[in-house]
C-alpha cells in the first residue's frame, strides 16, 4: 500500500496528460501550448474563480510570479480566447486516462476499501445530465430537439461515479458524451452512451466486481444482458409502466403468497417509520419466451403516525434476494440518488457551474471543458479523502462556498510557492492544527 495521494502527485498525473495532447496548429505562434491551456482551465475550475487567470496575469506583472504557475504548472498564461482555441480540437480519448490512473492510485493507497461496500465489490451509478441548451448556439455535436415551440440544441453527458450508501464522497469516473456517432443515422441517446461506456470499460470494471446502478431508462433486457456478458451485476430502478409483464407476474405470485415480505420499525428522532420490503426471485423482465429472469424488490416507507407514504421505489437485480440480504440490496439500489444529489447537483449548483457556457467551440470544446470540470471535482474529492490539512480546513470553514471564497481571495492577493504553503497559510490564519 502506498502513501495517500498528495496534490503534487495529482497535478503530475494531469501535467503528464496535458504534455502529451496533440497540437494541431500549423502557425508559428507556439508561446501558449495546449498543455498551458488545459492546466489553466483546470485552475479556473479547481479554484472556482472565473477570473483566476486574469488575476494571475496581473500578479505576474506586479510581482514577477503567479499562482497559475506555482499551483497548476502553467508556464505561460493564455487568454480565455486562446484557451478556447487550443482546447476545441482535442479528441476526448486523450483526457480519459487520468480518471483511471487516479482511481488506480486511490486503490494503491487503500482509499477504495471503503467503497467495497456491497457483495465484496463496488457500486457504480450511471446518470445522464444536460450541461448545455440553446435555441441559437449550436455545433455539429449538438442533439437537436424539435418541438412545436421551436428547435433547441443541447449537450448531454452520461456521468458514472463510484458510490457507497452512507458515504458523502462520490468518485466521478470517465464520462460518455451523448453526441452524433460516425455512421449512425439516428441521433445519439443515453441508452447508447451507456452501452458504449460499458463496452469500453468492462475489463477495468469486472476485476473490481462492480454492480451497476441506473434508473428505469436502463432497466431493459439488452442492457442487462450486456452487463452480464461482461461479468457485471446490476440493480436498476424498475417502474410498473415500463415493465407490465414483470408486475403482472409479481401480482399473480402475491396472490398465492409467493412474494416475501419483511418489515422494520425505525425511529427517526421525530417519530416511527415502518419500512416494508417485498421481494421475489426469478420473474420475467419482459414478455416472450426468451425473457430474462430477474429478481425484483421494493421498499415502501410509511409514517406510523399518519399512515402517509414517505417513500416508494422498486428495483430489478441479478443479485439473489433473501431475508438476510434484502436490506443491503435495497440500500445499494437507493445509493443511486447520490450521483444526482452529491455529484450532478454539486457540479451544477455548488461552484463548478457545469451548465455555464464557457465556450461552445466548433468541434469539441464544450465536452473538453466538462472533462476538465470533472477532473477538478475528482481532485477535490481525492484531497478530501487523502489530505488531512485540506479535510481540516473544509470541516472548519463549514460551507463549500466559504472555502472557495477564501481560496479566491488568497490566490488573488498573495503568491504561494505551492499547494502546501497555501494550506499552511490558511491553517495558521484560522489557528488550526492539521489533524
Amino acid at each position: 500500500m502506498t502513501k495517500p495521494l498528495s496534490w503534487g502527485q495529482l497535478l503530475a498525473i494531469l501535467v503528464a496528460t496535458c504534455q502529451d495532447l496533440p497540437d494541431q496548429r500549423t502557425g508559428k505562434n507556439s508561446q501558449y501550448t495546449i498543455g498551458d491551456a488545459a492546466l489553466g482551465a483546470l485552475g479556473v475550475f479547481f479554484t472556482q474563480t472565473p477570473s483566476f487567470l486574469a488575476h494571475q496575469r496581473d500578479m505576474q506583472r506586479r510581482k514577477g510570479c503567479n499562482n497559475a504557475q506555482s499551483l497548476f504548472g502553467v508556464a505561460h498564461i493564455p487568454s480565455d480566447p486562446q484557451i478556447r482555441n487550443r482546447l476545441d480540437p482535442i479528441a476526448l480519448e486523450h483526457l480519459r486516462p487520468p480518471f483511471w490512473t487516479l482511481l488506480e492510485r486511490l486503490g494503491q493507497a487503500g482509499e477504495l476499501r471503503d467503497y467495497h461496500s456491497f457483495a465484496g465489490g463496488l457500486l457504480c451509478a450511471l446518470d445522464g445530465t444536460q450541461y448545455f441548451s440553446s435555441t441559437q448556439i449550436h455545433c455539429a455535436q449538438c442533439t437537436v430537439i424539435v418541438k412545436e415551440t421551436g428547435t433547441r440544441y443541447a449537450h448531454t453527458v452520461l456521468i458514472p461515479a463510484l458510490v457507497r450508501p452512507g458515504k458523502a464522497e462520490v468518485l466521478v469516473m470517465e464520462p460518455e458524451f451523448i453526441m452524433p456517432q460516425d455512421g449512425a443515422e439516428k441521433q445519439d441517446c443515453e441508452r447508447n452512451a451507456a452501452r458504449r461506456w460499458i463496452e469500453r470499460n468492462a475489463l477495468r470494471l469486472a476485476a473490481q466486481r462492480v454492480t451497476i446502478l441506473a434508473d428505469d431508462l436502463h432497466c431493459h433486457q439488452p442492457f442487462c444482458e450486456l452487463l452480464q456478458a461482461h461479468h457485471l451485476s446490476f440493480i436498476l430502478t424498475c417502474k410498473p409502466d415500463s415493465h407490465p409483464t414483470l408486475y403482472e407476474e409479481v401480482a399473480l405470485l402475491a396472490k398465492i403468497g409467493a412474494v416475501a415480505q419483511v418489515s422494520d420499525r425505525r425511529w427517526t428522532g421525530q417519530g416511527y417509520e415502518v419500512w416494508t420490503y417485498r421481494y421475489v426471485n426469478q420473474v420475467p423482465l419482459r414478455a416472450g419466451l426468451k425473457a430474462l429472469a430477474v429478481n425484483w424488490c421494493e421498499l415502501t416507507i410509511v409514517s406510523e403516525t399518519t399512515g402517509a407514504v414517505l417513500y416508494h421505489n422498486a428495483w430489478a437485480t441479478d443479485h439473489a434476494l433473501a431475508e438476510h440480504a434484502i436490506r443491503v440490496v435495497v440500500s445499494a439500489g437507493r445509493g443511486r440518488w447520490k450521483i444526482e444529489n452529491e455529484n450532478n447537483n454539486v457540479l451544477k449548483n455548488q461552484g463548478y457551474h457545469l451548465e455555464h457556457n464557457y465556450g461552445h467551440g466548433k468541434q469539441r470544446l464544450a465536452a473538453v471543458v466538462v472533462m476538465l470540470i470533472l477532473l477538478a471535482f475528482l481532485f477535490h474529492t481525492i484531497l478530501q479523502l487523502c489530505d488531512a490539512k485540506y479535510r481540516r480546513l473544509r470541516t472548519a470553514l463549514g460551507t463549500r462556498k466559504t472555502f472557495f471564497d477564501d481560496i479566491r481571495a488568497l490566490t488573488r492577493y498573495h503568491y504561494f510557492r505551492g499547494w502546501e504553503q497555501l494550506l499552511d497559510f490558511m491553517l495558521a490564519g484560522l489557528e488550526l492544527t492539521p489533524g
